[in-house]
């Protein structure tokens, strides 16, 4: 484990050196979805989100009110593949994602999106993120119902109309894949190592967008995995 730790590392290091930034350096606000939905009895509810390096995803996520839990994992390829070195080839059909259970009377589906396509990642990179390159760091939605499929949809129109980005958003939309959750290792990674040059430059930035652009949906005391929310 150790090893693969300094891996990590080192390749974030390396990815330092190689790009910069794309979108540290200013928030981008955009409109609300004009469709959302409407509470029902359930109290929660799952999202499954891909955009880039799953840490900094897990990380905006787990300082958003409403969220129970931000579990990192794998979703669009198989079982047998859900690993760490067998996705990082690109070649499995997996994006590193984020499950996102969340209390649909506390915060809306369309309100996940909204964060997910402003601060969370950058929805106008194709197969990539930043210094990441691959499809495993595509930006892809994996709608747990034909309802989000649809919400999903809906919203990357309407920011596409409303020219919300410079460039045309190339989130896909992925119905009917399994999550797989990520090794220990990769859990809370933001919050137990801050200090990797990685998580400086391109994650923590994001913490301090969510705060600027949704106030009201910050929480200071991130919710994290190691309390106990990594179950299937």
């Amino acid at each position: 484990m150790i090893w693969v730790c300094a891996r990590i590392v080192s390749l974030c290091l390396i990815g330092c050196l190689l790009a910069a930034p794309s979108r540290a350096a200013s928030p981008h606000a955009i409109p609300a979805p004009a469709i959302d939905e409407t509470p029902g009895a359930a109290t929660t509810e799952v999202a499954v989100l891909a955009g880039g390096c799953f840490w900094g995803v897990q990380g905006v996520f787990q300082h958003v009110k409403g969220v129970i839990s931000a579990v990192s994992g794998y979703a669009g390829g198989e079982q047998s593949t859900a690993r760490y070195d067998s996705v990082e080839t690109g070649r499995t059909g997996h994006a590193e994602s984020v499950r996102i259970t969340f209390d649909p009377h506390r915060i809306l589906y369309g309100q996940i999106l909204q964060v997910y396509f402003s601060v969370a990642h950058d929805p106008t990179e194709l197969n990539r993120q930043g210094p990441d390159r691959g499809t495993q760091y595509r930006s892809t939605i994996f709608p747990a119902t034909a309802s989000q499929a649809e919400i999903a949809k809906a919203y990357i129109a309407q920011l596409d109309k409303a020219h919300a980005f410079d460039r045309p958003i190339v989130t896909t939309i992925e119905p009917d894949r399994a999550f797989y959750p990520a090794e220990d290792y990769h859990q809370d990674f933001l919050t137990r190592h801050p200090d990797v040059p990685y998580i400086v430059i391109y994650d923590l930035p994001k913490l301090r967008q969510l705060r600027q652009v949704f106030p009201d949906l910050y929480r200071t005391e991130p919710v994290l995995v190691t309390a106990g929310n990594l179950s299937n």
